[in-house]
């Protein structure tokens, strides 16, 4: 749930929070929703860590009447097909390689989103109920639940204003293991898996703060610019941490042609890393992307990095959008 959806979101650096406006803001900020004029749906597919893992998310959003939308979306985050080797060697020490079976570890995120308009004019805002389903093969799996709120606000001078609030009740997942299971595998490794891991697992709250302005030149170009702070109230490597909170910034460019044509960049997940001299240095994560917008039809690639500018593991994320417009 942390990662992101929408490849045009992610080009920019997940830096928007204040404009997102069509479907995909049942993740970003469900106060977004309000500004969908028909029913939309987005799909988003990307691979990492050289294809091992899949990253899919199906969207859903739709106006209830002129002041109120919904949404629904789903994400599935899994590895497939993973080896169980530890039946490998039965009891008298024989390998049988018939005694290799697959497994598959995944997380599902199912999301129900709500927006409403206020009545002070350009002000909105949006409710999420999610819920978090993990499994790891027969071995365990958890059951999980959080709720998001989040507000909007867009001036006369076309400034917008965004905050989101995730996992405001602490979002916790509780697992069930099968202990017939585990049993098999206490012994596989010498020493390792030998006690039932916890069963409750928390997310602690966060907090994603957003201003944008899109600048309009000569009718046919626009700029559209983004930046957002995101607080996590816990002590770690971003570049400003407390023991009360933590601020990383992210900033997010897209630049427009006709509104048809848009190349993306941005810059974000700023970290102190500890050096093996002892020494900080300061990493980010750079992303970039290009959309292309016809009708009611949205097509957008983003390349990204999953850690930092310092090791190649880059991620290629395709999306597409539609607005059921088109069909009227």
């Amino acid at each position: 749930m942390n990662i992101g959806v929408d490849a045009a979101a992610l080009g920019m650096a997940n830096a928007v929070t204040a404009h997102t406006a069509d479907v995909n803001s049942g993740y970003w900020n469900p106060a977004g929703l309000l500004h969908i004029e028909d029913k939309e749906l987005a799909l988003m597919h990307s691979s990492y860590f050289a294809n091992i893992a899949n990253y899919d998310y199906i969207g859903f959003a739709m106006p209830i009447d002129d002041r109120s939308s919904i949404g629904i979306s789903v994400i599935r985050f899994a590895v497939d097909d993973i080896l169980n080797t530890t039946q490998l060697i039965d009891d008298q020490g024989n390998i049988n390689y018939d005694r290799i079976s697959t497994f598959s570890t995944a997380d599902y995120g199912v999301t129900f989103s709500y927006a409403r308009q206020l009545p002070l004019d350009g002000l909105r805002y949006g409710i999420n109920a999610k819920v978090i389903r993990r499994i790891i093969g027969d071995f365990a799996s958890s059951w999980g639940f959080g709720l998001d709120a989040a507000v909007q606000f867009e001036t006369k001078n076309d400034w917008k204003f965004g905050i989101m609030a995730r996992d405001i009740t602490t979002t916790y997942n509780a697992w069930s293991i099968d202990e017939d299971e585990f049993s098999t595998i206490q012994d596989a490794v010498e020493g390792q898996n030998q006690e039932l891991p916890e069963t409750t697992e928390i997310t602690i709250p966060k907090l994603q703060l957003g201003v944008s302005k899109k600048f309009i030149i000569n009718y046919d170009y626009s700029i559209l610019t983004e930046l957002d702070l995101n607080v996590r109230f816990e002590e770690n490597n971003d570049i400003i941490s407390t023991s009360f909170a933590s601020i990383n910034p992210a900033l997010g460019l897209e630049f427009g042609y006709i509104d048809m044509i848009f190349l993306r960049g941005g810059l974000g997940n700023f970290q102190n890393e500890l050096e093996y001299d002892n020494s900080e240095r300061l990493s980010f994560q750079p992303s970039m992307g290009v959309g292309f917008r016809y009708k009611g039809i949205q097509v957008d690639y983003a390349f990204t990095d999953i850690g930092d500018q310092s090791v190649a593991l880059y991620s290629n994320v395709f999306s597409l959008k539609l607005d059921f417009s088109i069909f009227r």
